[in-house]
């Protein structure tokens, strides 16, 4: 059997907000898989266990860049320590000019982001001075470039904590607009289906499944149960499966509305600073405390 240790047990309730002890009988019952463990726990808890999946920690912000014909652009996210940082002109400046790097420079990746330049100095120069100017460490987190087949659209939301990048084909400026604001708030994972990791969907079903057996559901109904679970999770992660937030009926899809207006998404981009990032929480009690005994013992 494997052993379950306290570092196991820490990670999953983090993971999951569960309680300890059904974190430790969950992680037990997996054999010390942290995966599946999880899987045991959003059986016997429902979606509670997953509410800190979408926990945003992290600073910094989202930068965008569109070209004056809509047809290339870029959107990158920059991280920092702290929010007064992520409000600095100069941080938001290197933002700015990395989204416009990536459009005309189209970097493979961030390495080679970094050694790209910005007014004769390469980025991770002008990274590392305004590091040392700033006094808080900075990262280039990630970015997407974008050529549209129709024409490019963005939102940024929230101070730029989220930002979308959205290539319509067809329709008009404001359907454009009702989109990107769209995916900002219901955060589809993917267009349709198509773009859904396989591991997700059959996490899905195990869960599925395993939920209609402990409801004591007939066995030959389960694998039914289990189709209708999943179609369901498809259509609350896939953009084009998911209600419009403005649908005056409350029922309209995206993929209805877009029909609708004759138009279509080519592609979406959404980046939300810090998600996954687990970031630390400062005890400033426990500092104040700590920076008083040391005042003392000198």
């Amino acid at each position: 059997m494997a052993e379950i240790t306290a570092g196991m047990v820490k990670e999953l309730r983090e993971k999951t907000d569960a309680p300890m002890m059904e974190c430790k009988k969950a992680l037990t019952e997996a054999a010390g898989d942290l995966a599946k463990a999880e899987e045991i726990l959003r059986v016997k808890l429902g979606n509670k266990a997953t509410k800190a999946a979408a926990r945003v920690t992290a600073e910094g912000v989202v930068g965008m860049y569109i070209a004056a014909d809509g047809k290339l652009g870029a959107i990158v996210e920059v991280n920092c320590e702290t929010d007064f940082v992520a409000k600095n002109d100069d941080f938001l400046a290197l933002t700015k000019n990395l989204a416009e790097l990536v459009a005309s420079k189209n970097p493979s990746d961030v390495e080679a982001l970094s050694a790209l330049e910005i007014g004769g100095q390469t980025v991770e120069a002008v990274r590392t001075a305004l590091v040392g100017k700033i006094g808080e460490n900075i990262t280039v987190r990630r970015f997407a470039r974008m050529e549209a087949k129709g024409k490019l659209a963005s939102y940024v939301h929230g101070g730029a904590k989220i930002g979308v990048l959205l290539d319509l084909v067809g329709g008009d400026e404001q359907l454009a607009k009702d989109l990107a604001m769209h995916i900002a708030a219901s955060k589809p994972k993917s267009l349709d289906s198509t773009g859904v990791a396989p591991e997700l969907i059959e996490s899905e079903r195990r869960v599925a499944v395993e939920k209609a057996k402990e409801a004591g559901k007939p066995e030959a109904m389960i694998e039914k149960i289990a189709e209708g679970s999943v179609q369901k999770f498809l259509k609350e992660v896939t953009l084009l499966g998911q209600v419009f937030v403005k649908a005056e009926d409350g029922k309209q899809t995206i993929e209805q509305l877009l029909k609708a207006k004759a138009a279509s998404v080519a592609a979406f981009t959404l980046f939300i600073v810090g998600e996954g990032i687990e970031k630390k929480v400062n005890d400033f009690a426990a500092e104040v405390a700590a920076q008083a005994a040391a005042a003392a013992q000198k």
